[in-house]
């Protein structure tokens, strides 16, 4: 079983999210997706200020499952992090390219995590195949 991230970006920024076991998505155009799956900036993301300054914060998202982390994204006190400071540059750009969010938003999810004390772990590598039957095996040139 295999699970990674679907992205969709709307023009303003907005950003969702979606599960996608074993590739379930892979076909699914985002056009489609987003049908499949409406999203609202207003409902997902209610105004709330910065836990650490009072800013305004770009993001606030919550942390990966079972963690209880509510992760920040604030221009003020991010800006010297480094997945941070990339993130909001994305995220502030009028020509923000959708195709760089996966990398960004999970680059800025480890580094906010590493900062409440989580590491990522690391994928497992893939089982090794097995060996071909005997009668299958490659002749050599002779």
């Amino acid at each position: 079983m295999s699970f990674t991230w679907r992205y969709l970006v709307r023009p303003d920024g907005d950003f969702c999210r979606i599960g996608n076991l074993d590739g379930s998505l892979d076909d699914v155009s985002d056009e489609e997706l987003a049908r499949l799956h409406p999203f609202d900036r207003e409902e997902d993301q209610s105004a709330r200020p910065c836990s650490r300054c009072g800013g305004e914060l770009l993001l606030h998202w919550h942390g990966p499952l079972m963690t209880g982390v509510w992760m920040e994204l604030c221009p003020a006190c991010d800006a010297h992090r480094p997945a941070a400071r990339a993130f909001i540059h994305w995220y502030r750009d009028a020509d923000r390219d959708p195709k760089a969010l996966p990398q960004l938003f999970e680059d800025w999810e480890t580094e906010t995590m590493h900062v409440h004390g989580w590491a990522r772990a690391a994928q497992p590598a893939p089982p090794p195949s097995p060996p071909a039957p005997p009668g299958l095996a490659p002749r050599g040139r002779g």
